[in-house]
């Protein structure tokens, strides 16, 4: 089968594609043939250089079950989705368990949008545990985290605050956003979840003894005014990405595609990732043929 890899560590032009073995699967895992792999800004800090070892790219998922191991409950032929790693390939393995139904509203290529950045959000609320009616700042809220953080804190009457750009304030807005903000302000939020990376500046707007939330460990702020600091880490884990997807199917949660790129082209994805101004995902799409 053919993926996508990095070798060497550089710029979009270190994408291969490459001819790697069949992966089969163990006890408690599936085999997805790769309808759709969303491309995350955490694919480009691997191909950089920035986590492990150079190895496989992709972490989202949409596609179809073509062999399971023994102790499964998944059959051959179930549409998914699920998070995972090296899903930039035709096929990919993964634990039974990171595996969720795909969403009926959806075709596979927005499908794969949803597990990275949705399971991110959510661990981020997780995380902040805010009540009804309190207030949240949501920075980088037309982003993918972002905009899912605004949706999801929405429908859990959370009085959410975007911050966001001039241009992007009619999509913060139809995402729930009950307000518009730039990054300065008085300190008037309960909760801030940063998915801008903004730091101390996000920090500033918390409440004395409010909470701050990040997407990266350990790129956070040092904890001022009693203001609990943490970051999210997100984990595969199929039952939560179930709920999210049927909050897909609600209508809840809006996917947001950029583009699409065979898998060929991934390195041009890659470019284009990194020209930024995106306002959804772009999407590789396998070729079977």
């Amino acid at each position: 089968m053919r993926a996508a890899v990095v070798r060497t560590f550089g710029g979009p032009e270190a994408v291969e594609i490459v001819d790697v073995d069949l992966p089969e699967p163990g006890p408690r895992q599936v085999r997805i043939k790769v309808a759709a792999a969303a491309l995350n800004p955490v694919d480009a800090a691997t191909r950089s250089g920035m986590f492990g070892e150079p190895g496989g790219l992709g972490g989202d998922v949409a596609g179809t079950i073509d062999a399971a191991g023994a102790d499964t409950s998944w059959s051959v032929g179930d549409e998914v989705v699920a998070l995972a790693n090296g899903t930039h390939a035709q096929y990919v393995v993964v634990e039974a368990d990171w595996v969720a139904p795909a969403p009926s509203s959806a075709d596979a290529v927005h499908a794969s949008t949803l597990p990275l950045n949705a399971l991110t959000a959510a661990g981020a609320l997780d995380l902040l545990g805010l009540r009804k009616g309190q207030s949240l700042l949501v920075t980088g809220a037309a982003g993918a985290v972002g905009g899912y953080a605004v949706q999801l804190a929405t429908h859990q009457g959370v009085s959410v605050t975007a911050l966001a750009r001039e241009k992007d304030e009619q999509l913060v807005r139809s995402l729930g956003a009950a307000r518009v903000t730039g990054i300065t302000g008085k300190a008037d939020f309960d909760a801030v979840l940063d998915a801008a990376i903004l730091g101390e500046p996000a920090l500033a707007r918390v409440r004395n003894a409010g909470a701050y939330v990040g997407v990266i460990p350990g790129a956070g702020p040092a904890a001022a005014r009693g203001v609990r600091v943490e970051a999210v880490q997100v984990r595969p884990d199929g039952a939560r990405l179930a709920e999210l997807v049927r909050l897909v199917d609600e209508g809840v949660l809006t996917l947001r595609v950029a583009g699409t790129y065979a898998l060929q082209e991934a390195a041009k994805a890659h470019a284009r990732l990194a020209e930024g101004g995106l306002r959804g995902r772009l999407v590789i799409v396998p070729d079977h043929g």
